[in-house]
C-alpha cells in the first residue's frame, strides 16, 4: 500500500509539473516495450488470428458460413483476445524486465544511495517505466489485432472466402466502441503490467536469488492482475449491456 501511495504522489506530481519527468528514460522503456516487442506480438497475434480461424471455420463449414469466420475474428481480437494476449506478452517481457533492472539496484544498494541524496526511488526509476508501458500497450495492441486479421485473412482466402468479403466482414462487425474499449483495455494492463512489475523490484530481498524471485513474482502478479481486471470489466460490461 505504501509503494501504490507513492505511485499515486508521484504520478499527481508528475501531471502538475510535467517537466521533472525524466523523459529521456521513458523514451528508452518506451522503445524497449514497444518497438523491440513488435516482432514477438504480431508473430504471436498473426497465428493467434490463424488458429482461430481454422478452429471456428471447422464448425461453421457445416452450415456454408465461413464468412462469419471474419466478425468473429474482430469482435473476438478488438474487445478481448487482443489486448490480453498482449498484456501477457508485455508482463513475461517487460515486466520481469522492470523487476530485473531495479532488483538488481536494490541488491547494489542504488536504491539506498537515491534515497541519500534525496531522490525518491519510486519517482526516479518507477514512474518512467509506468508511463513508457502505459503507453506503448495500445501499440502493441492494434499490431496484434492487425497481425491477427491478416491470419484469418489468409486463412479464409485458403478456404475460398474472398479477401474484400473477409475486410468488408470486419468493418461491419467492429464497430468504434469495440476498438475504443480494446484499446482502453490495453492501457489499463499495461498499466497494471507496469506498476507490479516495479513493485516487485523495488521489494526485492538482498538474497542470491531475490532477483529471480523478483522476475518470477513479477510476470506472476501481471498475469493474475490482468486476469482479475478483465474479468471486473466482464462483469460491468455484462451488466450495462455494452
Amino acid at each position: 500500500m505504501r509503494y501504490l501511495g507513492e505511485v499515486f504522489v508521484a504520478l499527481c506530481g508528475f501531471v502538475l509539473r510535467p517537466w521533472k519527468l525524466r523523459w529521456k528514460d521513458c523514451a528508452l522503456a518506451f522503445e524497449r516495450a514497444s518497438f523491440d516487442a513488435l516482432p514477438v506480438v504480431s508473430g504471436i497475434g498473426f497465428l493467434l488470428g490463424l488458429i482461430l480461424a481454422f478452429q471456428s471455420a471447422a464448425a461453421l463449414r457445416m452450415f456454408g458460413v465461413e464468412v462469419y469466420v471474419a466478425d468473429l475474428l474482430a469482435i473476438g481480437l478488438f474487445r478481448e483476445l487482443g489486448p490480453i494476449v498482449t498484456a501477457i506478452v508485455l508482463a513475461g517481457r517487460s515486466g520481469s524486465a522492470f523487476a530485473a533492472e531495479i532488483g538488481t539496484m536494490k541488491v547494489d544498494e542504488e536504491l539506498d544511495a537515491l534515497s541519500t541524496m534525496g531522490l525518491s526511488p519510486v519517482g526516479f526509476l518507477a514512474v518512467p517505466k509506468i508511463v513508457a508501458a502505459t503507453a506503448a500497450m495500445p501499440v502493441l495492441t492494434i499490431f496484434a489485432e492487425l497481425a491477427g486479421l491478416a491470419g484469418g485473412a489468409l486463412v479464409l482466402e485458403l478456404l475460398g472466402v474472398p479477401v474484400a468479403a473477409f475486410w468488408r466482414h470486419v468493418v461491419s462487425s467492429a464497430g468504434a466502441f469495440a476498438i475504443a474499449f480494446g484499446l482502453a483495455k490495453a492501457t489499463l494492463f499495461g498499466f497494471l503490467v507496469a506498476i507490479v512489475g516495479c513493485g516487485a523490484g523495488i521489494s526485492t530481498r538482498n538474497t542470491s536469488d531475490g532477483v529471480g524471485v523478483a522476475a518470477t513474482s513479477a510476470v506472476i502478479g501481471g498475469i493474475v492482475a490482468i486476469a482479475v481486471s478483465d474479468g471486473i470489466l466482464a462483469v460491468l460490461c455484462w451488466i450495462w449491456n455494452l
